[in-house]
């Protein structure tokens, strides 16, 4: 009787598909993009040589640099507070006890079961002229219905205030994960050590929780910082983000893919360093066990 092969489950063999996907359709498409920037390819026909004439303009231009330090800043802005505004709603979800935790975890979540694109066509009407808030202000007689507050709507403030609501919920889960997994013996001895309620936070639960609290910056800072859809529906030209300068130079009547991938790598370079720095962080600041 011939004895059936069997199986080689391997590392090799395990890491073989996942390898070539990540190959195929994220580096590969990397390397096309760094071959745009440089000239090697392009959309004009002709001859193209290699050239960094691209890197040069956005480093020496100063208006690219700009407006990605204009989103950086508004990223900024809106991953602070609402870290800020998720942590106390993950604090009390995790460690008052409540028994209904999950169902009210089940109800921070539940915006995602509706499309990301109406939630923030959602918000045009509230922020509106004519909108819910202004309504509001007519009716009361703060305002006059000849004089709405234009502000709230196609601005700054209402990009980053969409980006706030959107991604709060999701900000919240990792830190809910982090506070959930905290051993609550580390507590009752810092109470019985005669810590008050607060220096036992400051000591103990922020420090344990702050793994959780970065993985959530991170969750927000990454992808808003090259937000385009937001900003293109309630920012106007106050709003206008990096990503919406990128979306412009692949997509417009004249379009410019050697400084469109030129922005693209630049983008991904910074956030793959801050990914890199955090990660660090996360590693020097884990406590050591046996």
């Amino acid at each position: 009787m011939v004895r059936g092969r069997r199986l080689d489950l391997g590392t090799p063999a395990l890491l073989g598909l996942p390898l070539g996907w990540l190959g195929v359709f994220f580096l590969a498409p990397i390397a096309i993009v760094a071959l745009y920037s440089v000239d090697v390819l392009s959309i004009i026909p002709g001859p193209h040589a290699f050239t960094l004439t691209g890197w040069h303009d956005l480093v020496h231009g100063g208006v690219y640099l700009h407006l990605f330090w204009k989103s950086v800043e508004m990223s900024l802005t809106v991953s602070l507070v609402v870290v800020a505004l998720a942590y106390p709603l993950a604090y009390y979800l995790a460690l008052s006890g409540t028994p209904r935790k999950y169902i009210l975890l089940l109800i921070l979540i539940a915006p995602f079961l509706t499309s990301y694109l109406l939630r923030v066509l959602a918000w045009k009407v509230i922020l509106g002229s004519n909108g819910v808030i202004n309504t509001f202000f007519f009716w009361t007689g703060i305002r006059s219905p000849d004089h709405p507050i234009s502000q709230l709507l196609y601005s700054r403030f209402a990009v980053m205030l969409v980006l706030a609501y959107i991604w709060l919920p999701f900000v919240a889960l990792p830190i809910f994960v982090s506070l959930e997994n905290l051993d609550r013996h580390l507590l009752e001895a810092a109470s019985d050590l005669g810590a008050t309620r607060l220096r036992a936070f400051l000591n103990v639960t922020l420090p344990l929780s702050a793994p959780g609290v970065i993985a959530a910056f991170l969750f927000v800072f990454i992808p808003t910082v090259g937000e385009f859809v937001t900003p293109s529906l309630v920012g106007g030209t106050s709003g206008y983000m990096y990503g919406n300068q990128i979306t412009d130079l692949f997509s417009s009547g004249f379009p410019d893919w050697q400084t469109g991938s030129v922005l693209s790598l630049f983008l991904l370079a910074v956030v793959g360093v801050l990914v890199a720095v955090f990660s660090r962080f996360n590693q020097v600041g884990d406590p050591v066990t046996d």
